[in-house]
């Protein structure tokens, strides 16, 4: 006789869920990551405009092309601050699904450690009825022996 344990498709179920839990936890994580490289890239932009207007006043440029150069950093300035507004965002979008995904971790653990006791249980029973099996067995033995 097998162990058939009969709420194995909660544990199946319950696997799932943190599986897919870990997919979107998975996902948000690539999404800060592309947030915070978007971030990179526009400081290195701002980096690169500040340097190209010391390069200008270093040597003579027109008013009108420092004014807008210094236009376009105030607008690099304003994505950056955006910018910083997403990578905040898709860190609480992180810390959200973190914490899901420990909520279904528990969740599959407590469902698996109830498998693990009814399969404990399940061996007890089966090793009580052989050893019942090799007592009765024995009894009999010992009754043919005494006649």
């Amino acid at each position: 006789m097998s162990f058939r344990y009969s709420f194995q498709q909660i544990v199946d179920l319950k696997n799932n869920e943190r599986t897919q839990a870990e997919w979107v936890l998975s996902e948000a994580m690539g999404q800060l990551r592309n947030e915070e490289t978007d971030l990179h890239g526009l400081f290195e932009r701002k980096e690169r405009l500040h340097q190209e207007m010391v390069n200008a006043s270093i040597q003579s440029v027109s008013i009108s092309s420092m004014l807008t150069m210094q236009s376009y950093l105030n607008h690099v300035d304003k994505q950056i601050e955006r910018k910083h507004q997403d990578v905040q965002q898709a860190r609480v979008v992180v810390t959200q699904k973190q914490a899901h995904l420990s909520e279904k971790m528990m969740d599959e653990k407590v469902w698996s450690k109830a498998r693990e006791k009814a399969y404990d249980h399940f061996q007890a029973m089966m090793a009580k009825k052989e050893q019942d099996a090799l007592d009765e067995m024995a009894t009999n033995r010992y009754k043919r022996a005494s006649f």
